[in-house]
């Protein structure tokens, strides 16, 4: 990583204030002032009355709406009688802590048309929060520090819950080992016992729910069989949380109630909560289930704050063919499962919101299923127990897209509990993520698959900070169709750091890349993206096909820029995966949308070419390849041949230093001539490859050293014909659908860098 995490440079942290663009009407519905009829809620409203008014009358007889219920029955009321009013009907919420007793629905019957929307959102700059939680109150000392609350005598007598918030922040189930909050990532774990056995070795039979804790870590818990253990099993992709269900002392073995993902190995990472006895430290909080009584240790005094568990698994879910509702300017807090649900919705959108404290090992902030024309826009979405929006909708064998849009989103600490959480998980087809911030969660910044989408304009950074074998950006291809068609274009990804354990001892930056193309993807394209600072490398084919890598920015990958590892015909993955794209394939073929699919002209039986290489079709041109460490290489491409492949015409800088790529000159049976120069690797590299056209010169960026990689004039990469790259509409944008502007971006580990223990 060469010792650099720089900051983003002055031009990208104004990205789009002044010259990025508003959406345009086909990215969904448009927002209009107040007007038609307006109607009201407040805390200190009644559902009773006609809501028209933003006060109570003299007589208290009418007067604003209690509930958002309220407002969603009344305008029902409204439909009843006739058409809504030329300009929809707009719910205007004042301030105030709304708690829901149960999650709010809207259906089809609550909709508006374009010309008439049904709009909920704030009143003026006041913040509503809605709540789908309870406050619990009437706290005793339990010991020391310790509290407790009888939750039967606040009506929450037989409620479980998984999570706890103190004053706007999720706390810590009581756990073995601590939570660090100086070291959040890479400490308070326990590691399993016995000897290292290597990642990629199968061990026959091995269980998946078994394993040997060191005797410095036992414990002496009255209920055992309410712990769980929340591991990293085996391969640091994605974690667990299980049921214990025994625990033998004297062999120091704990079984699950159930299988991990994999299996748990020596070294793996895993900490054990919910036990009464680990409630040691502030912020820890347990509930016994059986006697309904909550003990928490607060980390500050409880005047003035509210302590909130979690009663609904979604606070708000809009569905059953719902068409022009709007929702805007709340905040959105506190429940266990999926936030905000839209499910085959049309022309909905969630603006402006706070989406934060929400869900758990399958909980999001915003899901979007189905439907068409969707969108989840200018939001601030933070500790989210999964992915942070999660869009999908579209039609495969048609390919008629959804449109349904992540835009101008604040995107950071999700995956508090499932590990495999992202920024923006995005599927089907047509679907598009833009203009997002997104940084620090545990894995990938975009999950992506489908076909035809759009990731355009986003900036990620420092993430993977607890998984390896991972990206900025994430796809694979097992099916052989996915993800054709998208484009990556006019991201800035970098500082990808990854994490994982490398001789030993657990560590970071690991096993991480940009754009990660995995396990078969095919056309792909990869243009006019900045990636900086990725470990294993900055772009990854993992026996890619028909994608294109073109004028992109590639700088300080820390083992190579670009790598491509290729599958031959007696490789596992190949013979493994080969049904599963048959029928991929066999599912699309010969409809009319795939015609002109780039690649789909050739029936994956037929995809192993006579060198025993699968790779082929792919494109890597025009790239400005920009590194500092000696020891890295420019290209490792392996079992990817020149003869199906193209690598050519790129600008590569590397200080004077040789340019490393692993090829050596061809052997032959001509002595040269007494006078040659022997080639070197990169020299070598080009006879292999017969590139004629790639230029070794500095591409004269504007200040590399401030990440500002504008091209000077003079620059001979503009001579080639690379394009510069639109720098200034990368990221979030000033716009009156953001939640928050400026950004104030939250501390992670750019501030403070994880640090590795065991």
């Amino acid at each position: 990583m060469n010792g650099r995490l720089v900051a983003v440079s002055a031009v990208l942290l104004l990205a789009g204030v002044s010259g990025a663009p508003a959406a345009p009407a086909a990215d969904g519905p448009i927002i209009r002032a107040p007007q038609g009829l307006t109607l009201y809620v407040t805390l200190q409203g009644n559902d009773a009355w006609s809501g028209r008014s933003a006060a109570a009358d003299a007589a208290k007889a009418d007067g604003p709406l209690a509930t958002l219920e309220g407002a969603r029955n009344r305008i029902r009321e409204i439909k009843k009688a006739g058409p809504l009013p030329e300009g929809g009907v707009t719910v205007l919420v004042r301030g105030g802590d709304y708690f829901f007793a149960q999650t709010l629905q809207l259906g089809a019957e609550d909709s508006g048309t374009p010309q008439a929307p049904v709009v909920y959102r704030a009143y003026g700059e006041e913040t509503p929060l809605l709540m789908g939680g309870k406050p619990v109150r009437g706290f005793t000392v339990y010991k020391g520090s310790i509290l407790k609350a009888d939750l039967a005598a606040q009506g929450l007598k037989g409620i479980i819950f998984h999570q706890l918030f103190f004053d706007g922040r999720r706390q810590h189930l009581a756990r073995y080992p601590n939570f660090d909050p100086k070291n959040p990532y890479g400490g308070g774990w326990a590691y399993a016992d016995g000897a290292p056995i290597p990642m990629y070795k199968d061990i026959p039979n091995e269980s998946k729910r078994q394993f040997t804790y060191k005797s410095k870590d036992a414990r002496d818990w009255s209920k055992p069989e309410e712990a769980e253990v929340f591991v990293f099993a085996r391969y640091n992709w994605w974690n667990n949380i299980i049921r214990v269900a025994s625990i033998d002392r004297e062999k120091r073995l704990v079984t699950l109630a159930s299988d991990a993902s994999y299996s748990i190995r020596p070294g793996d990472r895993y900490y054990v909560q919910n036990v009464l006895e680990e409630l040691d430290a502030p912020g820890e909080w347990y509930l016994d289930r059986q006697a309904g009584t909550l003990y928490f240790w607060p980390p500050a005094p409880l005047e003035g704050k509210n302590v909130v568990v979690p009663t609904l698994r979604t606070i708000l879910k809009i569905g059953a063919g719902a068409a022009n509702v709007t929702f805007r300017g709340f905040t959105i807090e506190s429940c266990e499962g999926t936030a905000v649900v839209l499910e085959n919705t049309t022309d909905c959108l969630v603006a402006a919101c706070t989406i934060r404290n929400a869900g758990d090992y399958g909980g999001s902030g915003v899901s979007v299923s189905g439907g068409k024309r969707n969108g989840v826009v200018g939001c601030d979405i933070y500790e989210i127990g999964s992915h942070g929006v999660a869009l999908s909708g579209g039609d495969r064998i048609t390919l008629t897209p959804a449109e349904n849009y992540a835009d101008n989103n604040y995107i950071h600490h999700t995956g508090v509990f499932y590990k495999q959480g992202v920024g923006i998980s995005l599927n089907g087809v047509g679907n598009r993520a833009s203009h997002n911030l997104i940084h620090d969660g545990p894995r990938m910044g975009i999950m992506f698959s489908g076909n035809n989408l759009i990731i355009e304009y986003n900036h990620i950074r420092h993430l993977n900070l607890e998984t390896a074998d991972t990206g900025a950006v994430y796809t694979g291809g097992r099916d052989w169709i996915s993800s054709r068609g998208t484009k990556i274009r006019y991201n800035y990804f970098h500082d990808i750091l990854g994490y994982g354990l490398e001789n030993g001892k657990w560590t970071s930056p690991h096993y991480a890349w940009g754009v990660y193309l995995d396990d078969n993807t095919g056309g792909v394209d990869v243009v006019g993206n900045i990636v900086a600072r990725c470990i294993r490398g900055l772009v990854h084919l993992h026996n890619g096909r028909d994608n294109l890598i073109e004028n992109n920015i590639l700088v300080d990958g820390t083992l190579q820029q670009i790598e491509a590892n290729g599958w031959t015909e007696p490789n596992r993955m190949w013979t493994t995966h080969l049904p599963t794209m048959i029928k991929g394939y066999d599912s699309v073929a010969g409809q009319p949308a795939w015609r002109d699919m780039r690649g789909m002209d050739m029936h994956p039986t037929k995809a192993v070419r006579p060198d025993g290489t699968i790779m082929s079709g792919n494109v890597i041109r025009l790239n400005i390849i920009y590194y500092h460490d000696p020891k890295a290489k420019v290209f490792k491409l392996s079992r990817m041949s020149p003869a199906y492949n193209t690598c050519e015409e790129n600008l590569v800088f590397h200080f004077g230093l040789p340019l490393l790529t692993g090829t050596l000159p061809a052997k032959t049976d001509k002595a040269p001539p007494k006078d040659a120069k022997p080639l070197d690797e990169w020299e070598s590299w080009k006879a292999l490859w017969k590139d004629t056209r790639s230029v070794v010169a500095d591409p004269l960026f504007v200040n590399p050293e401030k990440d500002d990689y504008r091209l000077k004039p003079e620059s001979p990469a503009l001579r080639m014909g690379f394009k510069p790259i639109p720098v200034e509409k990368i990221g979030p944008y000033a716009d009156r659908l953001r939640a928050s502007w400026p950004i104030v971006e939250a501390p992670g580990a750019r501030e403070t860098p994880l640090v590795s223990e065991q």
